[in-house]
């Protein structure tokens, strides 16, 4: 289960709007160990596509040595999916190459609501699980 706070969903949220008609892509990095989401790092999808999300190599690099300078790990990696629902592609499964982080997806299809959904996705097996968003 995610447990991520709420202000955290609400920043997820209103990058995948910004970002629309692209897909927007990030990470929220916790304590090695804790499976607590608590930094939000939006990133830029080097795509620059509506359809496919890709870290710039150079930022991801960046990224991965500020959290292990911080002791952190990618809790959560999220991407958002403009024209369809908030589940994973066969190209978001074959990539995720985080086995302990949750996948949140978030649907920006409708203009006026959105759906939020996570998942663990190991050896490209994609298993959803619940979210409890904490106030």
């Amino acid at each position: 289960m995610l447990r991520i706070r709420r202000e955290l969903v609400d920043e997820i949220v209103a990058h995948a709007r910004r970002d629309h008609p692209d897909e927007a892509c990030g990470v929220v990095a916790g304590p090695v160990g804790s499976d607590r989401p608590e930094r939000f790092i939006p990133m830029l999808n080097a795509a620059r596509s509506p359809t496919f999300y890709e870290f710039d190599s150079g930022d991801l690099l960046k990224l991965y040595r500020e959290m292990d300078a911080n002791d952190e790990v990618p809790v959560v990696i999220y991407h958002s999916h403009t024209a369809t629902e908030a589940y994973p592609s066969r190209t978001d499964a074959n990539i995720a190459a985080e086995p302990d982080a949750h996948y949140v997806l978030v649907s920006t299809r409708e203009p006026d609501s959105h759906e939020f959904r996570s998942y663990r996705i190991v050896d490209a097996e994609i298993t959803e699980e619940p979210v409890e968003i904490l106030d």
